[in-house]
């Protein structure tokens, strides 16, 4: 009895022993390979899973999560013979743990040796202005080719960024003072071209000011013309009915007319610069006996317009002789035949 108990024993023990060897825990983000007497069968995901025991063995253990990857700085000759240094990093993930496992060996060395590679003959295939104004083609670029030559490894580049791209110290001058020359050069354009349109815009407020003023003295003169046009047709009008009263024989028109001379006369005398003493041997009566004359013609036209007959003017009748009118005295004009002076 006590050797059946020690065979069911040593049963018992061998049957844990093959049972824990066969069960195989994956974490999750990682992925293992199965070896059947070191040949290549499956691929073990996260998880509990169970593989023949002392046949199968676990193979390698592929981190299938994102990783990145950097790539140390190196020299860079572009192709107008400029020499750069830059710096980049990459971002890679694993997509077959098999490939990655089997088809490349020391799989990182050989993506940081294809990236430092290509980053090389991308950028050395670039003018240094077009290096460093394009960064973003430069990442496309990168990204193309590499993920390219590592597909068959089972690889998927997600990205490739350049964090760095350091020209040598004298070119970093030079170009400092290209780009200050290049500013002077735009600020002496634009100071240029603000000077001509501020000459342009001169010009044309003198254009239209000069416009505007020839315009103000055209019809400036249009008016003095019609002025001159309506106080020459007034002046005709006014000789007309004069000459109409003196045939009429109305003294007291005549009078008013040759006192409106002598006036305006005397205002001229006595406003020119030259006279500062004027001597007049005139009578005062006479000047005043042709402003009597004046009253007498607006007493008989407000008497004809207002029609109440008394302000003493006379009307012809018809059949009758004209009366002969009244005698008034006028400034250089003898008095009437009748010797008869208004007061």
């Amino acid at each position: 009895m006590l050797g059946l108990d020690v065979t069911v024993i040593v049963i018992v023990v061998i049957a844990i022993l093959l049972l824990f060897s066969g069960i195989k825990t994956v974490p999750q983000g990682f992925a293992f390979t199965v070896e059947r007497f070191g040949r290549y069968t499956k691929t073990l995901t996260p998880g509990l899973n169970i593989i023949v025991p002392f046949v199968d063995r676990i193979g390698r253990k592929i981190n299938i999560m994102e990783q990145v990857l950097d790539i140390p700085t190196q020299e860079v000759i572009t192709r107008d013979n400029a020499s750069v240094s830059a710096d980049a990093v990459s971002f890679y993930q694993v997509l077959n743990a098999a490939k990655a496992a089997y088809e490349v060996s020391n799989l990182e060395q050989a993506l940081l040796n294809l990236t430092m590679t290509n980053i090389r003959s991308v950028m050395g295939s670039m003018d240094l202005d077009e290096l460093l104004s394009n960064r973003d083609a430069i990442n496309d670029r990168l990204l193309k080719v590499v993920d390219q030559a590592a597909a068959p490894w089972g690889i998927k580049i997600t990205r490739v960024e350049i964090k760095d791209i350091a020209p040598p110290v004298d070119l970093v001058e030079a170009m400092g003072r290209q780009m200050k020359a290049e500013r002077e050069k735009r600020a002496d354009i634009l100071e240029a071209e603000g000077s001509r349109n501020s000459q342009i815009l001169r010009a044309e407020g003198a254009k239209q000011s000069a416009i505007l003023e020839a315009e103000g003295r055209r019809d400036a003169a249009f008016r003095d013309a019609e002025a001159r046009e309506r106080l020459a047709e007034a002046e005709a009008k006014a000789t007309t009915m004069m000459s109409v009263a003196i045939s009429e024989g109305d003294v007291s028109a005549i009078n008013y007319f040759v006192a409106q001379k002598y006036t305006e006369a005397l205002g001229k005398m006595a406003s020119a610069p030259n006279h500062k003493v004027i001597m007049m041997p005139l009578e005062a009566s006479s000047l005043i006996g042709s402003l009597g004359g004046i009253g007498a013609i607006a007493q008989e036209i407000f008497g004809k317009d207002g029609g109440n007959g008394s302000s003493g003017s006379q009307k012809r009748v018809p059949g009758q002789p004209p009366r002969e009118p009244r005698a008034t005295t006028t400034p250089g004009f003898p008095a009437s035949p009748r010797g008869e002076q208004d007061t």
